[in-house]
């Protein structure tokens, strides 16, 4: 690590991991458009602006990245801190990903990407827990398909976890 990444000021974020009625998940495929073979699947999600709370974070940023709408944000699941490589730049981020649900997968409003993300967006997909397990792309979480299998068996933790990496 060097060590102006130890150094980079984090960047407090907001996720869902969002499930529609088949209790699938929606992931973002995404690439660093400076490194077209980095490639990986996240939740939907991105930083708080300015005064912004991390709900009022989460579903702004669910409705400009899916078109989706919600109108609640169920419990905090779990802390994610990373240090990573983006555009050449060393990133630190701390993302609170937390629970919600979606009646439909129709976009219900205009999406809003941002110039960032229009790069490197590559496609929005939903996905069973059996299609994780077989997945060989770069998920982020790594530990996604057990997360979401013990969210869908009520075995998930009370106390959100925390996750580095």
């Amino acid at each position: 690590m060097s060590s102006s990444t130890s150094t980079t000021t984090p960047r407090i974020g907001a996720r869902v991991l969002l499930l529609d009625p088949a209790d699938r998940v929606l992931l973002i495929h995404a690439l660093d458009p400076t490194n077209p073979d980095h490639h990986w699947w996240e939740l939907p999600g991105g930083g708080l602006d300015d005064g912004e709370t991390l709900h009022d974070a989460a579903r702004r940023e669910v409705a400009e990245e899916t078109g989706l709408t919600l109108t609640a944000i169920g419990r905090k699941l779990w802390t994610r801190e990373s240090r990573f490589r983006y555009k050449n730049r060393d990133h630190h981020r701390i993302d609170h990903v937390f629970l919600a649900r979606t009646s439909t997968t129709t976009a219900e409003v205009a999406l809003k990407p941002t110039e960032n993300e229009q790069a490197g967006l590559i496609e929005r997909r939903w996905w069973t827990v059996d299609d994780l397990e077989d997945c060989n792309d770069k998920l982020l979480p790594a530990e996604m398909p057990d997360l979401l299998k013990a969210v869908l068996t009520g075995q998930f933790n009370d106390t959100p976890l925390v996750i580095a990496g």
